[in-house]
């Protein structure tokens, strides 16, 4: 019950916070886009503070040491709304190849817009790709990294979708060194759940993977079984497999 309320309360504060900082973003259109990434990255940043001291939604981060200081394509295991609002503060300035359709979503749509995406229609098939490589060599040039989910949709924990090769692909196209990260955060805040239960969220970055002399499907299987097999071992409601070692402990907050 109490989960409940706590779910109730943030829900309230972002309805009233979200349209008028959506309107506001859409007014720093003209500045240029690490600029404007940094005052969406705000409303984000309110948004976790939210969680922390409303829904008591917490994470601690292994392997900080394993960011790379050049920018770099990031391969996430994807449970949930969460890791997409928690990455802006785990890593350096981003962009997200994600689904068109998300950019007309009044208020979040619109904001996101701001953050110069890479926006794609999934079904154009090896088009699809060659923007990836396109629109994704662009950013990392003007100093973003590119974050992508390879299963494309939130998988409930303990099960497992297919992994895309766009990620992997982008990599090797560009030779830009890949990030795997594993996280666990579908155990606190599923898929369209509106109750978000109080917890320390575990998000593990593994070291990164240097694509040369890779092929594409190579690299794509070499994210999964890591992400794949460092999930198991954090989650709380699976038994650990694997062995990755422990790398940095930080509580956020």
């Amino acid at each position: 019950m109490l989960a409940f309320l706590r779910s109730a309360c943030y829900m309230l504060l972002l309805v009233i916070i979200t349209p008028p900082y959506a309107i506001f973003t859409l007014a720093c259109f003209p500045l240029p886009p690490h600029a404007r990434y940094r005052v969406t990255s705000t409303w984000t940043h309110m948004i976790l503070f939210l969680l922390h001291y409303i829904c008591g939604l917490r994470y601690r981060l292994l392997g900080a040491e394993n960011i790379p200081k050049t920018p770099s394509i990031v391969l996430s295991k994807h449970q949930s709304a969460w890791e997409t609002l928690a990455f802006q503060k785990i890593f350096p300035p981003q962009v997200w190849v994600l689904k068109k359709e998300l950019l007309s979503i009044p208020f979040f749509g619109w904001g996101l817009a701001m953050t110069n995406p890479i926006a794609i229609d999934r079904s154009a098939g090896r088009s699809a790709l060659d923007q990836v490589v396109e629109q994704g060599q662009d950013r990392l040039k003007n100093g973003f990294w590119v974050v992508i989910f390879p299963e494309g949709t939130r998988i409930p924990p303990g099960k497992k979708g297919s992994y895309r090769i766009g990620g992997a692909w982008l990599a090797t196209h560009t030779n830009t060194q890949v990030v795997p990260v594993a996280h666990n955060a579908g155990e606190f805040w599923a898929r369209n759940a509106f109750v978000k239960k109080p917890g320390t969220i575990t998000v593990s970055i593994g070291k990164p993977i240097d694509p040369a002399g890779m092929e594409s499907n190579e690299l794509n299987a070499k994210v999964e079984e890591w992400i794949e097999t460092e999930v198991a071992r954090i989650s709380q409601r699976l038994p650990a497999t694997g062995n990755s070692a422990m790398r940095t402990d930080r509580n956020s907050g």
